[in-house]
C-alpha cells in the first residue's frame, strides 16, 4: 500500500507540472533559487578551500619551519622585534642536523634572486634561482616529472647540475625537445639539466610555486653568489625539519628550541630570536575564514528558501482544495488518514526535489562557466553537496507540505464530498 501511494503521489506531482505549468514553475522557483544560493556558495567555498589547502599541503603536515617571522603574527605590528632577529643561517641547519635525534630529515634552502636562463637562441627571464641542501627532496616531497634529483657526489662537489621548473623548461625547450642532458647558461655559467619538476598547477596562494624556479645545490650556489648577505627584514632562508614517524611535533619543537638557543647563546631569561612554524598555524587561520563564508551562504540562500517554502505550501493548499471531493470519496471507500497524509506529503517532497535538482543543474552549469572563463582553477560540485542539496529539498518538502497534508487527512468524508 505504501509503495502504491508513493507511485500514485509521484504521478500526481508530475501531473501538477503539466496541468498548471506556470503556477508550478513560479512556486518551485523559490526552491530552485534557494538551493542554488546555498549549495552554490558551499561548492564555491569548498573549491576555494581545496585549492588553498592543496597549496599548503606542499609544506608538509609533519614538517617544522625555522624562520625569523612567525606565521601567526602580523610582522608589521612587530617590525622592530623581527628586525632585531638574526637571519636563519646555514650554521643553524648544521647544528640541527648534527644534534637532532627526532628529525627524519633536515634541509636548508635560500633564494638567490631572479636570473636569465638561456639555451641557444631561447631564453627565460626572471627565473628564480633557488639553492637547497641534499635532503630537500626527502623533506619537501619534490615531484620530478623528468630526470632525477642531485646525487650525493654531485651535491658534495657542487657539480654544474640544475633542475628546472616546468615554466622555465617550457620556455627554453619548446616543442618536443628533451631538456635532460642539455647545457644551459645561468649567470654566465654552463649548467647541465638533470631534471624537470612537475607543474605546480594554478593555485590562489602559491606558497611553494616551483614552476618559475631554477633549483641548484647549495654547494654550487656558494660558487655562484654570496649566500651570507641576507640582512633584509624578510630574509628568504629557512630550515625545514621533518619529524620521525610517530613523533609529536611538540617534542620536535622542544628539541629544536634547545638546539637553537644553545647555538645562538641565548640567556635563560632571553626570548627566542627565531620562530618555529608548522602547517596547522595556517590551516587554523583558514578554518575561521571559510566558516564565515559558509554561514554567509546559509543566510543568503535561507531567505530564498523560505520564500520557496511558502510557495510550495501555497500550491499544496490549492491542491488540497481542488481534490476535496476526491479525498472524501477515498476516505469513504476506506482510505486511512495516514494514507491521505502520506499522499500529499510525498507530492510536496517530489515537487521540492524537482526544484532542488533544477537548482543543482544551474550550479553545475554556472561552476563550469566560471571555471573555464573567469578563473585559473576548477570549481566542482562535490557528491557531498549534491546529497546535501537533495536532502534540503526533501526537508523543505516535508515542512511545506505538512500543514496542507494534515488538513487533507483530517477531513470528514461526508463534508468533503458535499463540497
Amino acid at each position: 500500500m505504501v509503495w502504491r501511494i508513493i507511485r500514485e503521489s509521484t504521478i500526481q506531482a508530475f501531473s501538477q507540472l503539466t496541468s498548471n505549468k506556470l503556477r508550478t514553475f513560479l512556486s518551485l522557483l523559490g526552491i530552485t533559487i534557494g538551493i542554488f544560493c546555498i549549495i552554490g556558495v558551499f561548492s564555491a567555498v569548498d573549491s576555494l578551500e581545496n585549492n588553498v589547502r592543496s597549496s599548503f599541503d606542499r609544506l608538509g603536515e609533519d614538517v617544522i619551519y625555522v624562520s625569523k617571522v612567525s606565521w601567526n603574527e602580523d610582522p608589521g605590528r612587530n617590525f622592530f622585534k623581527y628586525l632585531r632577529r638574526p637571519p636563519v643561517r646555514y650554521q643553524d641547519y648544521e647544528a640541527i642536523k648534527a644534534k637532532s635525534k627526532l628529525a627524519a630529515g633536515v634541509t636548508y634552502s635560500t633564494g638567490i634572486g631572479s636570473r636569465t636562463v638561456k639555451y641557444r637562441s631561447n631564453s627565460a627571464e626572471r627565473a628564480y634561482l633557488f639553492a637547497v641542501t641534499y635532503d630537500y627532496q626527502q623533506v619537501q616531497n619534490l615531484d620530478i616529472a623528468k630526470g632525477r634529483f642531485f646525487s650525493p657526489s654531485e651535491y658534495r662537489f657542487g657539480s654544474n647540475k640544475i633542475i628546472l621548473g616546468a615554466d622555465v623548461a617550457d620556455a627554453i625547450f619548446p616543442g618536443n625537445i628533451d631538456p635532460i642532458g642539455k647545457m644551459i647558461k645561468v649567470s654566465g655559467r654552463s649548467l647541465q639539466v638533470i631534471g624537470v619538476l612537475a607543474k605546480s598547477g594554478e593555485s590562489i596562494i602559491d606558497i611553494m610555486d616551483f614552476d618559475p624556479i631554477l633549483l641548484v645545490s647549495y654547494e654550487l650556489a656558494r660558487k655562484m653568489a654570496n649566500l651570507n648577505n641576507s640582512n633584509a627584514f624578510f630574509d628568504n632562508t629557512n630550515v625545514a625539519v621533518k619529524a620521525l614517524p610517530g613523533v609529536s611535533l611538540e617534542y620536535v619543537k622542544d628539541e629544536l628550541t634547545g638546539i637553537l638557543r644553545s647555538r645562538h647563546r641565548l640567556k635563560p631569561t632571553a626570548d627566542d630570536d627565531f620562530s618555529l612554524n608548522q602547517l596547522s598555524i595556517l590551516t587554523n587561520l583558514l578554518d575561521g575564514f571559510f566558516r564565515v563564508l559558509n554561514i554567509l551562504g546559509v543566510f543568503i540562500g535561507g531567505f530564498a528558501t523560505l520564500v520557496g517554502m511558502f510557495s510550495v505550501a501555497n500550491i499544496m493548499f490549492v491542491t488540497v482544495k481542488e481534490r476535496t471531493r476526491i479525498i472524501g470519496i477515498k476516505k469513504a471507500l476506506g482510505a486511512k488518514s495516514s494514507h491521505i497524509l502520506l499522499e500529499f506529503l510525498i507530492e510536496s517532497i517530489v515537487l521540492c526535489i524537482l526544484g532542488g535538482l533544477l537548482g543543482l543543474l544551474l550550479i553545475l552549469v554556472s561552476l563550469a562557466v566560471i571555471s573555464r572563463a573567469f578563473t585559473s582553477f576548477e570549481f566542482v560540485l562535490s557528491m557531498h553537496n549534491i546529497v546535501l542539496g537533495i536532502s534540503l529539498s526533501i526537508a523543505i518538502g516535508v515542512i511545506a507540505g505538512m500543514i496542507p497534508a494534515l488538513q487533507a487527512a483530517r477531513m470528514d468524508p461526508v463534508e468533503a464530498m458535499r463540497r
